[in-house]
């Protein structure tokens, strides 16, 4: 049966409605009597609105709502999932250069201190990497506050310039100075594209659209280390270690060119916009399918509404355009406050420690894999197919089915939509995190068969894409207008988690292999469960906690708001 589906109300008069305090993802996703989706936020009849892309709209406005809404869908949809796709892939190639050289780490070391033993020259050469991975999540405080006031096209452009030269800088530095140098940077302008995806989702998806698309997004958090250690491990079969940045060079050239030509702005100012769809005119059962009286009214009462932007025009680096008023050191200095509210503070330690304790196996493994089975670092890097594979599954499970869950819950709570409807989806994750350290750790500890701990890998992975998926979409559905603040707060602290991790999982697994995961494993299921307290008392939390003194400061500005 096909899905119907009907505009929301104006945004404006969303914003300025008695209610104003903002919904805080509080919203009617279903309406009442027909139980029709509702389209949020509400699309605008602006042909350049990224709602729209590739819809024809205006072909005659006498048309039924629902021949508008589906004129050319397929062709609206395909070029929503090609951006979706290219921005998860720009993921991938930042986590790629991040990640993929530690297989050959060893090599490295020997390069740069072929006369001192792997004790003592891998921790040395560990901060190439620790500094990067650090870089990479802080760095998102300054790339943020940049893409929400000025777009997300120049931010993505100008990063990955910089992350492209950056990339060859380290291939080629000779000094250990200028390896860290160039790593740092590379760091600094990869985190870009960890920042932009879910900002770019969040624009061209509604709201019931978004869990898929998002758990692409979080798979390619986890897929970009596997894909750039089995890489990695290929080339140093026949290759020497800097090989590994001159494939990288050309890959992420190649994104750069797909960004450049095949990336328009995203981002897209709704407050108060005078071509806000009128469901009044656009409504099934009102507008008429021939050229009726009402909707001829509702197309003379519509003026200035703008072509289509040329494609010419849509290359342009900046389109001059300055998205909200806020000022930058606010939005700086608000996912600092944001750690503070109990939804986010949750989210942000799901994503700390899944994603952390993927680094805690990521940093050890080649050695790991070598002293129990005597694995080449090519062979190691081979396990991580199993990884990917995880993460495939995750996009599966952590998107549409927690999409699923949702809905479920708002069909019986009569159309309304709570963030937490999406939460019991993460059960999945609350058994598979600390199974996959388990199988992890004790599968090296007692070597057993290599497939015990590749098993961990799959599962670790799955993790980190369904369950981080679930947390982080709750997160974006109750402070959707700050978005982008809520996903730097979790990178951020992501990363100094994962960057403190890095240099104590060595001394943690020196207690044993099966001490130091088991440990992990009860820190992850702990973590992990505590959905069950948000899921009960989440709506109230969310209220109660943005009234708390502590946090008045990062309260938002109207033209921050888009509708849900």
């Amino acid at each position: 049966m096909e899905e119907r589906i009907e505009i929301a109300p104006a945004l404006d008069e969303v914003i300025h409605s008695p209610h104003h305090w903002h919904t805080l993802g509080h919203v009617r996703l279903r309406d009442a009597e027909t139980n029709k989706i509702i389209l949020l936020p509400p699309p605008s009849l602006d042909p350049n609105d990224p709602l729209r892309w590739r819809v024809s709209l205006f072909p005659s406005l006498a048309k039924s709502r629902k021949s508008l809404l589906t004129d050319n869908d397929s062709r609206s949809k395909a070029y929503k999932i090609w951006i979706a796709i290219l921005v998860s892939t720009a993921m991938v190639m930042c986590n790629f250069m991040a990640a993929g050289p530690t297989i050959a780490m060893v090599s490295v070391a020997k390069s740069y201190f072929p006369d001192e033993s792997p004790d003592v020259s891998i921790p040395k050469v560990a901060y190439f990497f620790n500094n990067s991975a650090l870089a990479q999540g802080v760095g998102n405080i300054i790339w943020v506050p940049i893409t929400i006031k000025y777009g997300r096209r120049p931010v993505y452009i100008f990063a990955f310039v910089v992350y492209f030269f950056m990339i060859i800088g380290s291939g080629a530095a000779t000094t250990y100075a200028g390896e860290i140098v160039t790593r740092l940077f590379l760091g600094l302008a990869g985190g870009a594209g960890e920042c932009l995806a879910p900002l770019t989702i969040t624009d061209i998806f509604f709201l019931h659209e978004r869990g898929l698309y998002m758990a692409i997004y979080n798979a390619a958090l986890s897929t970009g280390v596997a894909f750039g250690s089995v890489i990695s491990g290929l080339i140093t079969i026949n290759h020497g270690w800097r090989v590994i940045y001159w494939v990288g060079a050309a890959l992420v050239g190649s994104t750069l060119l797909c960004v450049v030509f095949f990336f328009p702005e995203t981002a897209y100012e709704r407050l108060n916009h005078n071509l806000t769809a009128d469901p009044a005119a656009l409504h099934t059962e009102k507008a008429p399918i021939g050229g009726g009286s009402h909707s001829e009214d509702h197309e003379a009462g519509i003026t200035n509404i703008p072509r289509k932007m040329s494609y010419l025009k849509t290359l342009r680096l900046w389109d001059g355009r300055r998205y909200t008023d806020e000022s930058l050191w606010k939005m700086i200095i608000r996912p600092i406050g944001l750690i503070t509210l109990p939804p986010v503070f949750w989210a942000t330690i799901v994503m700390s420690v899944t994603i952390g304790f993927l680094v805690a196996i990521s940093s050890n493994i080649a050695s790991a894999m070598q002293s129990a089975y005597g694995f080449k670092a090519y062979q190691a890097g081979l396990c991580y197919i199993a990884a990917i594979l995880g993460s495939l599954l995750g996009i599966l499970l952590g998107g549409p089915f927690s999409d699923w869950v949702a809905d479920y819950f708002t069909r019986r709570n009569g159309g309304i939509r709570e963030p937490e409807m999406r939460l019991p989806a993460i059960m999945l994750a609350v058994v598979a995190s600390p199974l996959a350290l388990l199988l992890y750790g004790f599968g090296i500890q007692n070597q057993m068969h290599w497939v015990v701990p590749t098993m961990g890998l799959f599962f670790i992975s799955f993790a980190v894409t369904q369950g981080t998926n679930v947390s982080f979409t709750y997160c974006i559905d109750s402070y959707r207008p700050i978005a982008g603040e809520v996903t730097v707060t979790q990178l951020a602290f992501k990363s100094c988690f994962g960057f403190l991790l890095s240099f104590y999982t060595n001394v943690w697994v020196e207690k044993g292999y099966g001490l130091a995961y088991g440990e992990m494993a009860a820190i992850s299921g702990g973590c992990l469960l505590l959905w069950i307290p948000l899921f009960i008392w989440g709506r109230s939390i969310r209220r109660s906690s943005l009234k708390w003194r502590v946090v008045s400061f990062i309260s938002w500005a109207d033209d921050r708001e888009v509708g849900e």
